[in-house]
Order: structure tokens, then sequence, then C-alpha cells
């Protein structure tokens, strides 16, 4: 008889996520009209339509798919020139970071390349992760065989859990145990806060010094709003020896459907053998690309590419301040009954701190019965979250609204 992968049956039975739905659920079968009225503000899923440029360069995509002349069969792997050229040109060389159109991988998001990475690293890590944590980079490391147990609280054996607290600001320091890779996450999902020049460059510092290499998921970056904070860890000097870094077209073009991202990883970043030697591991992300994945559909790298045009940049910013607008109202409405409320500003997550006396699940029971709002407990993010709670911004202005007044009306 065929043998499983044993590391899955690690894994917690009820992620965060499925256990929101079943509790919804519940609700809404126990008092139909009530559930009737939900206003979802857990899940972190666009809500608003695709920019119109993207609309219209896909639509353009399309009819060339029509005609013999124009049709296009498989595309290169790594992504189509076009869209790596305008990433390169966009996201880096405007801020002088020089990363060529080769080093940068086009996929069909970043959730997957966050876990897809671990191909080409190797057992004998040691991984640390933020706490409160996006539960993905756990959960792949589980799959892979990179840890041991959980333990009651949730925590996996095997790997170094850094404290995000209310007393650092939500961004991790330095650890003082040997760690090879290490996770980060800003602007962070799901605290909603953001890392300073000041702190990347102490990470930088501590990844070049112990030969680490850091995994910088920057899914949420054109939600930066002071200028101040970078928008990519390759802003810091030092860090293309030593950083990879993940994006997304899905929170800045509302692409969470049509699935379109990028990874970046440097020819100079380098990784040991179990024999001593350094390699480098471009070829070896290239070589994976090739053997593991056909590349992302011609239309949609057409839509990627078209919110680099300056009429589709417009319509991106347009997005994301509506998408601010509403974190504004909902930690507006929260602070007004006296709870104490953190992110929102560079960030479409407001991270708040549960009444006391009040668990994360407790919370998130109490807005479900008590004004029909859904949110997502702290405590699902890891060991750290517990006492607090995650507020989307996702959603339509009327939502927010009406999420913003059923707020106010809640008694603790």
């Amino acid at each position: 008889m065929a043998h499983l992968n044993e590391h899955y049956l690690k894994l917690k039975a009820g992620y965060l996520f499925p256990e929101i739905a079943r509790r919804v659920r519940q609700f809404s079968e126990e008092d139909p009209e009530q559930g009737k009225s939900l206003v979802r503000c857990g899940i972190g899923d666009v809500t608003e339509a695709l920019p119109p440029a993207v609309i219209e360069a896909m639509h353009r995509a399309i009819d060339e798919l029509a005609s013999r002349e124009t049709f296009r069969g498989y595309g290169p792997e790594q992504g189509y020139e076009f869209l790596r050229h305008a990433i390169a040109e966009n996201e880096y060389r405007k801020r002088s970071i020089d990363i060529a159109e080769d080093e940068i991988f086009v996929s069909d998001g970043s959730k997957c390349d966050c876990g897809n990475i671990l191909d080409i690293f190797s057992h004998q890590n040691r991984i640390a992760v933020v706490d409160p944590v996006y539960p993905v980079y756990v959960d792949t490391n589980v799959m892979v065989g990179h840890t041991g147990p959980a333990d009651p609280s949730g925590a996996y054996e095997g790997l170094v859990y850094l404290p995000c607290t209310k007393n650092n600001g939500f961004v991790p320091e330095i650890p003082s145990e040997r760690v090879d890779l290490v996770y980060l996450c800003f602007p962070n999902n799901p605290t909603g806060s953001v890392a300073t020049r000041g702190q990347l460059e102490c990470w930088v510092n501590y990844a070049l010094s112990a030969g680490a290499i850091i995994f910088y998921d920057a899914a949420y970056e054109s939600y930066i709003t002071e200028p101040e904070i970078p928008h990519s860890i390759y802003e810091i000097p030092g860090a293309l020896e030593c950083a990879i870094e993940f994006r997304s077209f899905s929170k800045n073009g509302g692409f969470t459907g049509v699935r379109c991202g990028f990874t970046v990883l440097s020819k100079s970043l380098m990784a040991l053998t179990s024999g001593g030697k350094k390699k480098a591991l471009h070829p070896l992300w290239n070589r994976r690309f090739s053997t593991k994945f056909n590349g992302v559909g011609y239309p949609v790298q057409r839509g990627a590419q078209a919110i680099y045009s300056q009429v589709g940049q417009a319509q991106v910013r347009s997005l994301i301040g509506h998408y601010l607008g509403n974190a504004q109202i909902l930690a507006e409405s929260m602070r007004s009954t006296g709870l104490e409320v953190f992110g929102g500003r560079n960030a479409p997550y407001i991270w708040v701190a549960a009444p006391t006396g009040y668990s994360s699940w407790q919370v998130f029971d109490k807005l479900l019965r008590d004004v029909q709002v859904v949110i997502t407990p702290g405590v699902g993010f890891g060991v750290q979250g517990e006492g607090y709670f995650r507020v989307s911004a996702f959603n339509s202005r009327e939502n927010a609204e009406e999420a913003a007044r059923r707020f106010k009306k809640v008694r603790w």
C-alpha cells in the first residue's frame, strides 16, 4: 500500500478560516434572518472591480488569442519579458535598485511562492517566523517536514517564534539564537504594522553577519502612506545578498481571483551546500520554475502590465484609497468605543486589542451574535495574537460604514 506524507498529520485540524466559516454557518443556520444581515470584515479578499485599464488590456489579449496569427501557446515559465521589464523599471529601478529582468519570476501569487521557495532549501535550516504570523509561512514548513509536532498552544517544535507585541510596535527583535531563514512581512498581515528603514537595516545587517536569508513578503507595499517607510527590502544596502522578496498584484490591482504575483531573487544570493561550498540560489529557483510551473496566462500578464501604465497607476491609487478610507472609518468607530486600535494607516488591516476579560474567540462570537459582524480572532495567527482581533478593510464603502455603525453599538 502507498504511504502518505505524515507531516500533514501534524497540521492543526481547525485551520483559522475554515473554523470561522464553520461558526458563521452554524450561526446562520440557527438564525437565518440574522444570518442574512452579516457584514464580513474577516478574510482579506478584495471586493471592488478590476481597474478599467486591466480589463481593457486583458480583452485585447483575449482577442489576440482568437486569431491564429497572434495566438500564443506556452509562454516563458518565468514570465513574459514585457511584464518582467515593467516590474523591474517601476518597482525597482525608479527607486535606484538594480534588479535585472531575469531576477524576476512571475507566478500565480505570492502565497504560492512563499511556500514553493522551500523547495530549494535544505531541512538543515533553522527557521524563524514572526508571531502573530500569516499561517501559510508556518503550515508550509510543517508540510515539508521542517518542524516537530505542535504544542497545546499551537506552536510547532523546531520553529523559532519572534514575538511581535505592543511593546515592540509589532516589529520583531533580532533573535538571540542562530537562525538561517527568517520570514518578515511588511506592511504586516495581520497587525498592519510597518518596519522603519532603521529596523530593516538591523535585519539586513544581522542576515549578512549570520549568513541567514530573509523571506520578505511585501504583498501590501502599495498601502504604505508614509514616505520614509521602505517599499522594498532592497532599498536597504546589502539586501540583495541576503533577501528574497515576494510581491503580489492581488491587493493593489485586485487580482485575488485573477492570480498574479512575482518573486525577486538576485543572482548574487548564495547558500551553502552540505559540504560547505557557496552556491547561487538563482539557478535552482529558475530550474524549479521550469520544471514545476508552466507560467501565468498571457491575458493575466497583459493585465498586470497595464497596472504600470499612467492611467493604470491612477486607477490603482484610487482602489487603494478606497480601502484605506474604509480602514479609517472602521478604526475610528472602534476607537470611539474605547478600544485600542493599531494599523490601518499603511495597511488594509486594523489590529484591535480585545476588551479586558475577552479572548480572541470570545470577541468573535460576541460580534457575530450581537451585531452580525465577522472579524478574525487574533489567536488564529499565533500565540501572541491572543487578546487581539483583526478587522479587514476590504469591503464596499456601504458595508464598511454599516460595520462601523454596528461596532459603535457593542457594549463590552
